[in-house]
């Protein structure tokens, strides 16, 4: 059994399809090794794309989601209720790779416990869930799965062929893996569809740090990006799917009569598809509305360009708006939400299921629509707009509320929980 091998957790490995750019998941995985780092563990990590350090780091790509045999393999599996042996197959192969290297990812860096990041939770790479859920069995090192998004919560994974690898990994059930979940409402459903227990640690951030003041380096991002100094910007610090609701922000843009309001949105990256982005395009073009999508000088860090220009970063952006719009449909939780009220920005704030559930309780001082954009919306938001003094007031006590209910000293504390649950420490 592995847990001869040491009675005392000291060395972490993180496992997740990739710990790359700005997304959900790298995000937090940052996060939680600040924390881990600072409470006196050693971290480390695998994955098929990585920033991290490569002395702390075994990359797989195979271990990607985006690698082409996994697209490939993703791409049958999905939309069909029968697979093929050949399919079959080409999964077990892939599996049989990944298992043998999560052997010497563990063995290289003397792993005492693996944090997988969804890697067990959505099924967006079926052999590298089947390798860990084996891996994990065979092995006994305890575990602890951080589920952001689970296949129920996806329509695109409603008709399979893979039933069997969906129950048996995505989640498995082990007696040496703890569930950790970002919700209420996914703790009730992995309770209700898979009988497993679990703790919440929701999204958090790092609010002891106070946000960066606005410095002369990002006081030239407005000019670079065609932003007059009395146009309003409101930024959309999100990806273009379409559960993100966009098309909602474009039409806050639109009604926003006299403010020249232009849509700034953070990421270009369309992880399904690019039919959405298309229309959401359309839309604007139809409204009027200018939206800004400049990946060639927004990127995840600051730096210059193959030309020389400046780049600019995700938090440039937030230091830039003048408004954050959040019309989401749906959320795991809300990385975005968290990162407007650490800049102390105001915020428009769709009312999804677990804002309804599990922040919207907690007095936040947002602006909120109910599925579309009303009057009501566009007046209140005119009438922060016009003051700085409300701006200042709402600002500051919904960075408070951020203080109390989702800093790194919550998750410091639900950390501690869960390895304490292991026995071990």
């Amino acid at each position: 059994m592995y847990l001869t091998r040491s009675s005392v957790i000291r060395r972490i490995g993180f496992v997740s399809t990739r710990f790359q750019g700005t997304d959900g998941v790298s995000l937090e995985t940052t996060k939680w090794r600040q924390v881990l780092d600072k409470m006196g563990y050693d971290c480390y990590f695998f994955s098929g794309l990585s920033d991290w350090e490569s002395t702390r780091s075994m990359v797989l790509e195979e271990a990607f989601f985006g690698h082409p045999a996994v697209l490939e393999i993703q791409d049958r599996c999905f939309g069909s209720r029968v697979r093929t042996e050949s399919l079959t197959g080409e999964i077990q192969a892939i599996r049989f790779r990944l298992k043998r290297a999560l052997y010497e990812f563990v063995e290289h860096f003397g792993i005492d416990l693996l944090i997988v990041e969804n890697a067990l939770t959505i099924p967006m790479h079926i052999p590298l869930g089947l390798a860990l859920t084996e891996f994990i069995a065979e092995t006994g090192i305890p575990a602890i799965a951080h589920h952001h998004d689970f296949a129920w919560e996806r329509q695109r994974f409603s008709v399979s062929c893979v039933e069997d690898f969906l129950s048996m990994s995505f989640p498995p059930r082990l007696h040496t893996i703890n569930h950790v979940v970002i919700n209420s409402e996914a703790r009730q459903n992995l309770s209700y569809r898979c009988g497993l227990s679990s703790i919440i640690i929701p999204n958090v951030f790092d609010f002891d740090t106070e946000p960066p003041e606005i410095d002369d380096y990002a006081r030239g991002m407005r000019g670079d990006l065609g932003i007059a100094p009395d146009e309003t910007l409101l930024l959309q610090p999100t990806r273009m799917v379409a559960r993100k609701g966009i098309e909602h922000a474009i039409e806050l843009a639109n009604r926003l009569k006299g403010r020249g309001a232009k849509l700034l949105i953070s990421h270009q990256e369309r992880d399904e598809g690019s039919e959405y982005f298309q229309r959401t395009m359309d839309y604007a073009q139809i409204l009027g509305v200018d939206v800004i999508i400049r990946p060639d000088i927004i990127g995840a860090e600051r730096g210059l360009t193959e030309n020389g220009e400046k780049k600019y970063s995700l938090w440039d952006c937030y230091l830039n708006a003048d408004f954050v719009t959040y019309p989401s449909t749906y959320e795991g939780f809300g990385n975005a939400f968290l990162e407007a009220l650490w800049f102390k920005k105001p915020i428009l704030v769709n009312r999804y299921s677990i804002f309804q559930q599990d922040i919207e309780p907690l007095d936040f001082d947002v602006v909120v629509m109910d599925t579309y954009i009303t009057p009501e919306t566009v007046e209140t938001v005119n009438a922060i707009l016009e003051s700085p003094e409300a701006i200042e007031v709402m600002t500051a006590k919904n960075y408070e509320l951020g203080k109390r209910f989702f800093s790194f000293r919550l998750l410091e504390q639900r950390l501690h929980q869960v390895l304490m649950n292991f026995g071990l420490l």
